[in-house]
């Protein structure tokens, strides 16, 4: 299992408020921390909102890559759907030769929806918008020149891409929640799985996973081909306890916000309580613990090959962060790494 960390660039950090130029430079710092923490990957996601820091996330990619030596780095997710995939394929191959053929990218239709009015989309067009992008996006990928016609962008005559990525077939990987046919159309496509999971329990989502991996048996893709992230909100600290007291208060504050926004009843210390439970979705505790519920949550899902982190949290300060990096690094690693060795 590959374990990494997903962030959003959010600038509300500990007590005191930071200024974005600060903000920005502790991300940075604590991606060049992962990757020397021996970590496999850092991704960062898209917003559109004064909270965050990440409405282009290849810049900040592209900044980590020049500090970095092994870490993948990619987005988490790249809102496909009001972005322009020819573009998009552009600045993830060119991070792509920045950091010497470590680039991915994860797209999405996104579950924050201001990118829709922002950029001139209807959000009717929601899900028609995403799938002839994506179609193009993977055709500029695989072939130099492409010719291509579609409904919401003037269409391609033989016109070549460049730059080309360095890895012959730049990773894409498909960002989805709980929509059937989001799982269905990345198996049929043969694209890697990154589920995300904030709420409940992650074996709810087996059913949905088993779609997957069925539509991409159907299409002719091998198991090794259909990959499956998952992508959860996490912290680790030196024990449990620890871990719990850092965490819950700024966990709380945030997801009150959120909830107040999208109709979501308030957080309470029982169901936060309930999430960390051994078959809630929240991955906090210590080292020992995370890693049990690591291997868990692939159990869970008849198999997970890579675990993204979401650490953004009003509460955590940065050496907090630095400090759950470096532990990720030196201990829940190795110890996924050995059990999953003797299964």
């Amino acid at each position: 299992m590959e374990i990494g960390i997903d962030s959003f660039a959010s600038a509300m950090y500990g007590s005191d408020s930071l200024s974005s130029v600060e903000a920005m430079e502790q991300l940075l710092d604590r991606m060049a921390a992962a990757d020397g923490a021996g970590l496999d990957f850092f991704g960062i996601g898209e917003h559109h909102k004064k909270e965050f820091l990440d409405s282009a996330p290849h810049v900040i990619l592209a900044a980590a890559a020049a500090r970095t030596k092994r870490i993948r780095l990619g987005s988490a997710v790249k809102v496909l759907s009001t972005d322009d995939p020819v573009r998009v394929y552009q600045s993830f191959a060119t991070l792509d030769l920045i950091s010497k053929g470590r680039a991915e990218i994860t797209v999405g239709r996104g579950s924050s929806v201001e990118a829709y009015p922002l950029f001139g989309f209807n959000l009717k067009d929601y899900d028609a918008l995403f799938a002839e992008k994506l179609q193009l996006l993977l055709q500029v990928r695989d072939n130099e020149y492409t010719t291509w016609s579609g409904r919401f962008r003037p269409p391609m005559d033989n016109q070549p891409v460049y730059p080309r990525a360095l890895q012959e077939k730049l990773p894409v990987w498909l960002g989805v929640g709980g929509t059937p046919e989001s799982f269905v159309r990345a198996g049929s496509l043969g694209l890697p799985l990154m589920v995300a999971v904030i709420g409940g329990e992650t074996e709810r989502f087996r059913p949905l996973v088993d779609l997957y991996r069925e539509a991409g048996r159907v299409a002719g893709f091998s198991p090794e081909q259909l990959k499956v992230g998952l992508h959860s909100p996490g912290y680790v600290a030196q024990t449990t306890q620890q871990a719990i007291a850092y965490y819950y208060p700024g966990y709380a504050e945030l997801w009150t916000k959120l909830g107040k926004e999208r109709g979501w009843p308030p957080v309470t210390r029982a169901k936060f309580d309930a999430l960390i439970a051994p078959r809630g979705v929240l991955v906090v505790g210590g080292p020992e613990e995370v890693a049990e519920k690591l291997l868990r949550h692939s159990e869970a899902l008849g198999g997970v090959d890579r675990f993204a982190f979401q650490m953004d949290n009003a509460g955590l300060t940065h050496s907090q962060l630095l400090q759950a990096i470096e532990l990720i690094g030196t201990k829940v690693i190795p110890l996924v790494q050995k059990s999953s060795s003797t299964l």
